[in-house]
């Protein structure tokens, strides 16, 4: 059983939801000696989520940022936590409907996914650097 842990940052990305999934296949190139085992990823932050969805179509992407700034707003009166912008609570609150790590297969020597399947990182914030990933493989 081989265990590998890797940090690593990705560049700042806008506002929105964008595909990771190659970048983190370039992080970790150990992957394609597994023949069996689990990726985990955990973003090490609490404004901005990961998920695992569509990787065809933009036009689905585009809509789950539309569908997050209706379902959670910004400028809301009831928020108390507002010194870091408008968009920080409602970015905490999207973090933790989407979630902060993802646990995927991985089968001969590469992520397990669907065809049309692929890794999100979720940017909340308007404004964000970049973010850090936490990758933790486990496998023969």
């Amino acid at each position: 059983m081989t265990w590998l842990q890797r940090e690593f940052q990705l560049r700042p990305y806008p506002r929105g939801f964008h595909l990771i999934t190659s970048e983190i296949k370039r992080q970790l190139p150990e992957l394609s000696r597994v023949q069996t085992g689990l990726l985990h990823i955990f973003i090490k932050h609490t404004s901005a989520s990961l998920t695992l969805n569509e990787n065809a179509d933009p036009t689905v992407r585009r809509d789950f940022e539309r569908h997050f700034n209706v379902m959670v707003p910004e400028d809301q009166p009831y928020y108390e936590h507002t010194l870091e912008g408008s968009d920080d609570m409602p970015a905490h609150i999207k973090a933790s409907l989407m979630g902060s790590s993802l646990m995927l297969p991985v089968s001969h020597g590469t992520l397990s996914l669907g065809i049309w399947q692929g890794v999100y990182l979720c940017e909340h914030r308007n404004r964000a650097g970049g973010r850090t990933l936490l990758l933790t493989l486990q496998g023969v």
